[in-house]
């Protein structure tokens, strides 16, 4: 009787993959738009400004990741970015003045940054293909696992580009 043994040649390769989006973080972005408590929309005013914060509820910020705007051309003085900071302090896990695409992108790099990968060591690795990740999370994979890994490879298991070998 004739048996026909398939081999999966991608598992058979000892590749592990590191997928990026296992360090995205979850926690949600919301933006605050400064120009919303400016006089006319384009003045800081101290007593007016001061006045609208004090009437805004922080509490919607809680354990959320604030990016704080102005989609006005305002100049905006630093002392005002501080009284936000104070009103989002006991809410807000991160407070940035960024948009929220920044923010998570920064959020996400932190979390990469400070992960432990020495699961990773003396392994061949490839790092997952997508359209969707920012190039700059690439760059940083690269340089955190090039001290760790055996060969470091680019997109998936069956089909990887090879960046490097040792």
């Amino acid at each position: 009787m004739d048996q026909n043994v398939f081999i999966n040649k991608a598992e058979a390769s000892g590749i592990v993959a590191f997928d990026l989006l296992k360090y995205k973080p979850a926690l949600e972005i919301v933006e605050l738009d400064i120009k919303d408590h400016l006089f006319m929309g384009m003045i800081v005013k101290e007593k007016e400004f001061k006045e609208s914060i004090a009437a805004v509820d922080f509490s919607v910020y809680y354990e959320k990741a604030v990016a704080v705007i102005c989609s006005t051309d305002a100049i905006i003085p630093p002392w005002a970015y501080m009284m936000l900071m104070e009103k989002l302090y006991p809410y807000a896990v991160y407070v940035d003045l960024n948009n929220a695409e920044t923010v998570l992108l920064d959020l996400w790099k932190r979390r990469l940054t400070y992960s432990d990968l020495k699961c990773y060591k003396n392994q061949k690795v490839v790092v997952r293909a997508s359209t969707n990740h920012d190039p700059s999370l690439y760059l940083l994979a690269a340089g955190l696992l090039k001290p760790l890994v055996k060969s470091l490879m680019y997109g998936e298991i069956g089909m990887p580009k090879v960046i490097f070998k040792t």
